[in-house]
């Protein structure tokens, strides 16, 4: 097994970011937009990160992405961290609990699978269970107290999870630059259309943000983008999707129990049956993959 072991440390690591730190994001945004403005703390954030990262990939030697890559890079961007990430800031500024916000993300293998038909996949029998039993979850979960009171969050959160499982799916048909540079190309592409939406909504910062809003941001930056989401198109490219798209199983249930030790959130009942369906949902959409023989990394 000498691939295991070649690669079971970076593994463990990118698992480590994707589940936890991932996880983590979603109180951390809730905090944040306390604070900040929801676009601009998702703007600055992303155009950070992908500056730090665009510069230390260039100092090392990579080359500039041509402007097919620039392009492909901005759309794929545009669509994961605009759309996608910016959807979710903007519902948990409405009000949408941490938790809630993970739990309704957690159909992105849901919807990576519609999407993946469009592109001519086939699915299972039990990949389309899954998609009935995902869609029932969806249901229940807008059933919920917080949901309910807050129906333009609801549809932010859908509308983010469609628009992350496109972007995933048509990022592997487009030419992004390779390595960790297609993800500082999406960054700040992403990150300028959100600063943009952010001037164009008419947002402003009220007062400067105190230590804990600084905080936020710096964590997001930092962990949040530059280290938990390279780990994801790391496995992307490493692993199995559904592997890659496990964090769906595991995401819910972090940031649940860190909202509410840290934050005082709760959920209720219709919330945790709808988390016990959708993650159901999650793993019936994984079986089949699991089975699947590993692709070979590509090389983009």
């Amino acid at each position: 097994m000498p691939g295991l072991r070649r690669f079971s440390l970076p593994l463990i690591a990118a698992f480590f970011a994707l589940y936890v730190i991932w996880g983590s994001t979603y109180l951390v945004i809730r905090l944040g937009v306390e604070h900040w403005p929801p676009l601009l703390l998702a703007g600055i954030r992303f155009v950070l990160a992908g500056s730090l990262m665009y510069g230390f990939l260039r100092w090392r030697g990579a080359p500039a992405p041509t402007w097919a890559q620039w392009k492909a890079g901005a759309l794929i961007g545009v669509l994961l961290l605009s759309f996608g990430n910016g959807a979710v800031s903007v519902a948990e500024h409405t009000g949408v609990a941490s938790g809630v916000a993970a739990l309704a993300v957690a159909t992105v293998p849901l919807f990576t699978l519609l999407c993946g038909y469009f592109w001519g996949a086939r699915n299972t029998r039990l990949e389309w269970a899954g998609i009935v039993l995902g869609l029932i979850g969806i249901a229940m979960l807008n059933l919920g107290s917080n949901l309910q009171s807050s129906p333009l969050g609801a549809t932010l959160l859908l509308f983010a999870a469609a628009s992350w499982a496109f972007g995933s799916v048509l990022s592997k048909h487009v030419p992004l630059p390779a390595g960790a540079m297609a993800s500082a190309v999406e960054m700040l592409a992403g990150g300028v259309v959100l600063l943009i939406g952010s001037f164009a909504s008419g947002e402003h910062l009220e007062r400067i943000p105190p230590l804990e809003g600084w905080f936020a941001l710096a964590y997001l930056t930092c962990f949040g983008s530059i280290i938990a989401f390279n780990a994801y198109m790391y496995l992307l490219k490493h692993v199995r999707p559904a592997a890659a798209t496990s964090y769906a199983y595991v995401n819910p249930a972090v940031a649940v129990l860190l909202g509410i030790v840290f934050a005082g959130e709760s959920i209720g009942i219709e919330e945790a049956l709808a988390m016990l369906v959708i993650i159901s949902a999650v793993v019936l959409i994984g079986l089949p993959q699991w089975r699947k023989p590993k692709p070979a990394p590509v090389e983009s």
